[in-house]
């Protein structure tokens, strides 16, 4: 499914209950003013007791058209108290633009900024990779550190992380880590974690993608790692999927209005995840997405009911 074709069906599923909880007028939103805000889900770092909010923004190649959308998702997340923002040396103009974005609104201080660098430079990365592509990061980022720093689908760990590791020493990265998103790269992913000391890893997971639990999670949970979870929404597939299906009538039980939060919870529920990070280029999609990282968590038999529905569909 192409981007736009994504983002018409995220705005076809929102409906009108997103707009009742996030802005609309009337009745329903006098009286959820005078409710007590739900209290936000957020998850540990297993290296150091950190606390993160359980959902945050994944990026993709932004287009420069994409500015003015990209600050204001920014904005927007940390209004409704999310931090994680998810960005990668070779995806185009991604580093740029939230650089742009965090000088002109001053929120660098608030976000946990995670980046990706490979060792040859990647597809995207116009042959800078490693060291000099690490230093472009933080330039493009406007920032002399980042919050994590992350090994790209695994491309060059033996090279990379000996020199991440002086990094975090020297204060230019706090925590780092490796990445995945595709299947056959999950016991890969399994031995690098028993192999170095690292702090996350970052994985394919959703409600139709559940290898992850199969080796990559329980070796995280024995090693201490901490995990972001990438593609929880299945490449789109999952919003395609469910255009026309109900929400099953237990949903309002966790606090779901809407399947992504349907996706999203399920995905954060999980012991071993401590982030998710869907991506969206619409302020109306992330504060549909960060309405899940509000309580109740799915507790496991909730888990297993959510499972058996949704493969009822």
């Amino acid at each position: 499914m192409s981007r736009s074709a994504f983002r018409s069906t995220r705005r076809q599923l929102l409906g009108t209950g997103l707009t009742a909880l996030i802005g609309g007028t009337g009745a329903a939103c006098v009286l959820a003013a005078a409710e007590p805000a739900p209290k936000i889900i957020t998850k540990a770092i297993p290296s150091t007791g950190e606390r993160l909010p359980a959902i945050g923004l994944g990026t993709d190649a932004f287009y420069r058209s994409e500015q003015a959308a990209i600050r204001a998702e920014i904005e927007r997340m940390v209004e409704l108290g999310g931090t994680v923002v998810d960005t990668s040396s070779d995806y185009g103009d991604s580093e740029a633009l939230i650089g742009e974005a965090l000088a002109a609104t001053g929120l660098r201080g608030r976000l946990f900024l995670a980046t990706k660098l490979t060792a040859g430079g990647g597809l995207f990365g116009m042959g800078v990779g490693g060291e000099a592509s690490f230093h472009r990061s933080l330039q493009r980022l406007r920032t002399d550190r980042v919050d994590l720093l992350q090994v790209h689908n695994l491309d060059g760990t033996d090279t990379l992380l000996p020199l991440m590791q002086r990094w975090k020493q020297a204060g230019q990265t706090r925590y780092i880590g490796v990445t995945v998103s595709v299947g056959w790269q999950h016991d890969a992913i399994a031995r690098t974690m028993r192999r170095y000391p690292l702090d996350f890893i970052q994985v394919d997971y959703s409600i139709d993608d559940r290898d992850a639990e199969r080796v990559i999670f329980p070796t995280a949970l024995e090693r201490g790692v901490a995990v972001l979870v990438n593609l929880p929404l299945g490449r789109a597939s999952l919003i395609s999927r469910a255009r026309g299906k109900a929400l099953p009538p237990w949903a309002a039980e966790l606090a779901i209005s809407s399947w992504s939060q349907f996706f999203l919870k399920y995905v954060i529920s999980h012991p071993a995840v401590t982030c998710a990070i869907p991506g969206s280029t619409k302020v109306v999609h992330l504060q549909d997405n960060q309405l899940a990282a509000r309580e109740p968590l799915p507790d496991a038999a909730a888990r297993g009911r959510m499972e058996r529905y949704w493969a009822s569909l």
